[in-house]
């Protein structure tokens, strides 16, 4: 056991000294980062470079009360990773924290906050609420990287993300790439994610944002992974262990949901059950047919006003390229009907992956829909981009003047009062600057005006 805890810290202080970019306070690694927020509890991770005892202690800028978690020990089988749990929350308030590892107070250079979603149904109107969402995050590390020009750059655009004060950020997916080195065994894959989650410029967006993940193939195993990976446990581990999203439905899968406000977000799984993209026998699945029945049970007796489905790939565009959803046409058609069959409502796709960003719409008519169905893809936020040449990726569903080249990072901003809410989905600039913005009524997305 010894020998392991050895092992372990010298992979993950290798990687921070590699990068130089190991925080001031030697004895963390990474974070704090803010994780699920519910109304009576709120995570918090950490992570460190060797066995420590982690806590934290918080109070309400409301209530000079100050409260502190349970002590969480942080060891090499973990990657020293730790989830406090701050438990004496209430909802509707702002926190301000702080970080003993030790029983030393950690010192930051920047604000570390969270709060509690609003205790407001049949009391008030639904708060406004700003989501921030990106996917392709590529941190270098030459020494495993593919020869030639650096993929990652434009590192600063976390910074701008934080500058925009979002309540929750959604990362969908690639949000670490795996290396050949990495994918074929636990120690490569926690290295990894130890690496990516290092980045100096990340860690004030990740003290005062609350953050939920999905996967895709690059943070799930080999380029374009489906079921067939060997390894898929360890990333699961790995996964859960580097984020703090809300318990997955089941033991195999890595899906889930969780609601702030009148929004519900739906974070799916498009790997586990993924048959081959390549294969011409037996029926093609990206969720498979346990994680498509969950969907649409969830679908149909959520409340929430808005319902954001985020997936890796992307779901509206019809055409059948590289990994969208209209390659596996039959499941997608299967979901299309049956949103249109069951009505419901209020329905946004969020997807990455395309190293590019674009905003689609399905097309009612065609379809047998009674509203548009739209898709926000946000792609990259560091790593390379794309630019389609072919006939093939012009998507007919685009809205136009929405396809960017460039990184890029989106915002939704929920807003409004009563019957007149409305989502607002902008894409912005390395450096926060809008490329385009649209407002969108909730009546829509299928809800009848009153």
């Amino acid at each position: 056991m010894k020998h392991l805890k050895f092992i372990t810290f010298l992979v993950i202080l290798c990687s921070f000294f590699h990068r130089g970019t190991i925080l001031s306070q030697s004895i963390i690694a990474s974070g704090p980062m803010i994780a699920h927020g519910e109304m009576k509890e709120v995570t918090i991770w950490l992570q460190t470079i060797k066995e420590a005892d982690c806590r934290i202690e918080y109070t309400s800028e409301s209530d000079p009360k100050k409260y502190t978690t349970k002590v969480e020990k942080a060891i090499a089988r973990n990657a020293f990773t730790v989830k406090c749990i701050a438990d004496k929350v209430e909802p509707g308030n702002k926190y301000i924290y702080e970080v003993y590892v030790n029983n030393k107070k950690q010192k930051f250079t920047y604000p570390l906050t969270f709060q509690t979603p609003a205790l407001w149904q049949w009391r008030t109107d639904s708060p406004d609420l700003k989501i921030a969402l990106g996917s392709c995050f590529y941190v270098n590390d030459e020494q495993y990287d593919r020869p030639g020009k650096q993929y990652g750059t434009n590192y600063e655009i976390v910074q701008s993300i934080a500058n925009q004060k979002p309540d929750l950020m959604l990362w969908l997916g690639d949000n670490t790439y795996l290396r050949e080195a990495d994918y074929g065994s636990r120690t490569g894959i926690i290295n990894r994610y130890t690496h990516t989650r290092s980045l100096k410029e990340l860690q004030p967006l990740l003290a005062s944002t609350h953050h939920y993940a999905i996967w895709d193939d690059h943070d799930y195993g080999p380029n374009d992974g489906d079921r067939g990976y060997t390894l898929k446990s360890y990333t699961k581990e790995a996964f859960s262990m580097f984020w703090g999203n809300p318990q997955p439905y089941d033991a195999e899968g890595n899906y889930t949901t969780f609601q702030w406000g009148d929004v519900q977000v739906f974070l799916l799984d498009n790997r586990t059950f993924r048959s081959p993209n390549k294969s011409k026998t037996g029926k093609r699945t990206i969720l498979g047919e346990k994680q498509l029945q969950w969907l649409m049970d969830n679908l149909i007796s959520s409340t929430a006003t808005f319902k954001l489905i985020a997936i890796g790939g992307q779901f509206v565009n019809p055409n059948a390229v590289f990994e969208n959803y209209s390659t596996y046409a039959d499941e997608r058609s299967e979901i299309i009907k049956r949103i249109g069959i069951e009505g419901i409502k209020g329905i946004v796709f969020l997807s990455g992956d395309r190293h590019y960003a674009e905003l689609s719409s399905l097309d009612p008519f065609a379809h047998k829909l009674t509203y548009q169905i739209y898709d926000l893809t946000c792609s990259p936020l560091t790593s390379g981009t794309f630019s389609p040449k072919s006939d093939a990726e012009k998507n007919p569903f685009r809205i136009p003047n929405t396809d960017i080249y460039e990184h890029n990072f989106g915002m939704i901003e929920v807003h409004g009062k009563g019957n007149d809410r409305a989502i607002k989905l902008s894409l912005k600039s390395t450096k926060g600057i809008d490329f385009w913005s649209v407002d969108i009524k909730a009546t829509d997305l299928g809800y009848l005006a009153k």
